[in-house]
């Protein structure tokens, strides 16, 4: 089974498409008069395409490579299941913001960044003890 580093990079990359595909529409529609009448709620889906972007892909980007490439200790990675729990969290609490932010639904928006917030929280936790001075430095 591959790391958890893998399935968040992953995850990251279908954001990216995900995101990216509909924000080809959405610019798309600005443009073509018939995408326009059959998609006129289409720019409701901003928010979507905004927060699968921004967190969905950059912040699980990030807490991907940074699990990777922060050493281990003691040749394992203390609390991991901490970083599972965030990577699961921060999934849901992108669905759930963009979610609350397509069909304007207040609660589920916040839900999404309370998620979102206690994701990075739960990683931040997990790698604390990993980071590490430079020796010499």
């Amino acid at each position: 089974m591959p790391a958890l580093s893998v399935w968040m990079v992953r995850l990251s990359l279908l954001h990216l498409v995900t995101g990216s595909g509909l924000g080809a529409l959405l610019l798309a529609s600005r443009e073509m008069p018939r995408l326009a009448e059959i998609g006129g709620g289409l720019w409701g889906f901003r928010n979507v395409h905004l927060e699968t972007l921004l967190v969905g892909f950059m912040v699980q980007l990030a807490l991907g490579v940074a699990f990777w490439i922060l050493p281990r200790v003691g040749g394992e990675r203390p609390r991991a299941w901490q970083a599972v729990a965030g990577a699961l969290l921060l999934n849901a609490g992108v669905l759930a913001a963009a979610g609350g932010g397509a069909w304007e639904a207040e609660a589920w928006a916040l839900a999404g960044r309370s998620a979102e917030a206690t994701a990075a929280l739960l990683f931040a936790v997990h790698a604390w003890p990993r980071v590490r001075r430079l020796r010499g430095a």
